[in-house]
């Protein structure tokens, strides 16, 4: 069972990554370039959006994205982010400090427990140099990673927060975004109704190009991530249990 939750983990994480697959075509938009909705209502601090874990009818756990805290690093301004996973046998808890302007992520934490193991992960991101420093500690063992970019490199995580920050969608809108081992693309291909346990929301729908996931992002105001599903992961997916509005200033 717990071989299984870490391979669904390992799938869902390269679900979000597959979800912005790259290509070269110079009409494939970078998330960049693109012109954004005003990010500081959207990601006020208190904003909660909480998912059900599911394999087809079954509910494994929770998965729960916050923005929780401002912080400041090297004499900059970041957001804090946590990404928590609980499922009934396995914890993953990521603090993600983020770029407000670009939501590039500076530095990740990362604290993974199972009934075996706990692990200790620290991701830095140099987006002027393009460089990314992993250090995993496992029973007192470190373990250095070191990755080397040609341009700024995103978080699969954060993949899905900042295409929510976009504005003026239309189906058809291709995107690319370049993730610490690969290039991705995905394509806007149409807006429906998509049914949670929250409500039903009228969302953009995004698929990536092999077909291996989908995500819907809610047409409102807000722009929740409804739903994300990987077609490759035996029906595992996310769906919305619950949202939370930031804190009004």
């Amino acid at each position: 069972m717990i071989k299984k939750i870490r391979l669904f983990l390992l799938f869902l994480i390269l679900a979000f990554v597959l979800i912005f697959t790259i290509s070269a075509d110079k009409k494939i938009s970078n998330l960049s370039a693109l012109p954004e909705k005003e990010p500081e209502e959207k990601f006020a601090v208190g904003e909660e959006i909480t998912y059900d874990v599911k394999l087809g009818k079954l509910r494994l756990g929770t998965s729960k994205f916050s923005r929780v805290d401002n912080s400041n690093h090297q004499e900059k301004s970041l957001y804090v982010m946590l990404f928590e996973t609980n499922l009934a046998t396995f914890s993953d808890k990521e603090k993600i400090y983020t770029d407000p302007k670009t939501f590039l992520p500076i530095i990740i934490e990362r604290d993974i427990k199972n009934l075996f193991i706990k692990e200790r992960i620290i991701e830095t991101y140099d987006q002027n140099n393009f460089t990314l420093s992993i250090v995993k500690n496992q029973s007192g063992k470190d373990e250095f990673i070191s990755i080397k970019s040609s341009e700024p490199i995103q978080n699969a995580i954060l993949l899905p927060q900042q295409v929510r920050r976009l504005a003026d969608l239309k189906p058809g809108l291709k995107i690319k975004a370049n993730l610490p081992n690969r290039r991705y693309e995905i394509t806007l291909t149409s807006i429906e109704d998509v049914v949670t346990p929250a409500g039903t929301f009228n969302a953009y729908h995004f698929e990536s190009n092999p077909k291996q996931i989908e995500i819907w992002i809610s047409t409102d105001e807000r722009s929740i991530p409804v739903k994300m599903q990987s077609t490759a992961t035996f029906g595992y997916f996310l769906i919305l249990k619950e949202y939370k509005a930031p804190q009004k200033k």
